[in-house]
C-alpha cells in the first residue's frame, strides 16, 4: 500500500464522494426514469398478464428446492405442459387433479402459461420459506368443512359455488393469483381512484385513493382503499361480504397488494394474506405482471345464471335415484370436486 500525503488523502477521500454521488444520482435517475401520469404518480396504466406455469404453492416433489437451475427449470416446464395438457388425460381415468369422468374443456382453450417465472421460483409464494399456504386453524377447517357440507347438499342457489354462480371467478382475486385462463387484467389510473378490471368474471375493482376504511356493507371482492408510498402502488382490502371465498379467506381477511415497476414491460405484484379465522401466519407471494398488447375481452360468464335451474334439477333427480347429487353413492357427508377446494 502506498502511503498518501494528508492533502492527497484528503483529495482521494473527495474524489471517491463525488464518483458516489454521481453513482448514487445515476441510479436515481434510472428508477425515475420510468414514466409518470399526469398527476405524478408512476404510469402503471395498461394491460398484463400474469399467466405462468410457477405453481402458487411449492409442489412436494421440488420442496427442497426454492429456485431452480436453467436446466431443471425447462426440464420442469416439459413435464407440467405435458402432465397438464388436457388433450393427453384419458376421461375414464383422469389425471392432473382432475377425477375420472368427463374432463370439461380441451387444451384450446387454457391459458394457463407455458413457462416459469423469470427468477425460476418454484412457488410464488416467498413467505412461509417453504412456499406453501399455512395449514388452516381450526376455526379454519370448521368453516371448510360446513361450507364442503353446504356445496355437498346443494339445497338452493346459494348452495352452489360462487364460480357457478358467476359472482366470482378463479383468478380474479383480491388477491390474484394465475390459473388456468384468463390471466388477463387492465390498470387505470385517475386523480382519485385506482380501477383492476380482471377478465374473469369481468370484475372492475374501483378503489378510492384513502388514509381510512369507509366500510358501509360487505362486498364480494372485499372493500379496497388504495394510497402510494413511493412509487409502489398499496391496495388494501377489508370488509368481504361472505364468509369463504376462492382463497379459503374468512369475512374477516386482509389484503394487502403492492405494485411495483420492474422494468419497462412489466410490474411486480406482491400481496400478503393475514386472516386470522383461517390461519395461525400471514402468507406472501409474488407475480410478475407483463405487459400485454391485447386488450381484456368481456368473459361472459352465463352458464350460472342460465344453468343453475338445471343444475340443481338434475342434483334432486340423483337424490331420488339414491345417489348423491354428483352421482356417487348415497352418504350423508362427502365432499364434491369444485374450483374453490
Amino acid at each position: 500500500m502506498h502511503n498518501l500525503s494528508p492533502t492527497k488523502l484528503s483529495l482521494a477521500l473527495a474524489s471517491f464522494c463525488l464518483a458516489a454521488t454521481a453513482l448514487v444520482q445515476g441510479v436515481s435517475a434510472q428508477e425515475s426514469d420510468f414514466p409518470r401520469n399526469e398527476f405524478g404518480q408512476p404510469d402503471f396504466q395498461g394491460f398484463y398478464t400474469f399467466r405462468t406455469i410457477t405453481p402458487l404453492q411449492r409442489p412436494r416433489e421440488l420442496e427442497h428446492m426454492e429456485v431452480l437451475t436453467l436446466e431443471q427449470a425447462k426440464e420442469w416446464e416439459a413435464y407440467e405442459n405435458r402432465r397438464q395438457n388436457r388433450d393427453l388425460i384419458i376421461d375414464s381415468v383422469g389425471g392432473a387433479g382432475y377425477p375420472p369422468g368427463v374432463i370439461s374443456y380441451n387444451e384450446f382453450w387454457y391459458e394457463r402459461g407455458s413457462e416459469t417465472i423469470a427468477d425460476r421460483r418454484t412457488s410464488l409464494i416467498y413467505d412461509p420459506p417453504n412456499g406453501r399456504v399455512p395449514p388452516l386453524n381450526d376455526a379454519g377447517r370448521e368453516r371448510r368443512a360446513a361450507y364442503q357440507q353446504m356445496v355437498f347438499e346443494s339445497a338452493g342457489p346459494e348452495g352452489r359455488t360462487t364460480v357457478d354462480r358467476c359472482i366470482t371467478g378463479f383468478v380474479g382475486g383480491p388477491p390474484m393469483i394465475p390459473g388456468s385462463y384468463n390471466n388477463n387484467m387492465q390498470l387505470v389510473q385517475t386523480a382519485n381512484h385506482v380501477m383492476i378490471l380482471n377478465e374473469m368474471v369481468h370484475t372492475a375493482r374501483i378503489i378510492p385513493y384513502a388514509d381510512e376504511f369507509d366500510i358501509k356493507q360487505g362486498k364480494w371482492e372485499g372493500n379496497s382503499i388504495a394510497r402510494w408510498e413511493d412509487d409502489t402502488l398499496v391496495i388494501e382490502t377489508k370488509g368481504w361480504h361472505h364468509s369463504y371465498n376462492l382463497r379459503g379467506m374468512s369475512d374477516q381477511a386482509h389484503v394487502i397488494e403492492r405494485f411495483s415497476r420492474a422494468d419497462d414491460n412489466s410490474l411486480t405484484y406482491d400481496f400478503t394474506v393475514t386472516d386470522p379465522k383461517s390461519w395461525d401466519e400471514a402468507w406472501s407471494a409474488r407475480v410478475p405482471l407483463r405487459a400485454s398488447a391485447d386488450p381484456v375481452y368481456e368473459y361472459a360468464c352465463h352458464e350460472g345464471n342460465h344453468g343453475l335451474m338445471g343444475i340443481l334439477a338434475g342434483w334432486r333427480r340423483y337424490e331420488v335415484m339414491g345417489f348423491n347429487g354428483d352421482g356417487s353413492p348415497k352418504s350423508e357427508t362427502g365432499i364434491v370436486p369444485t374450483a374453490e377446494n
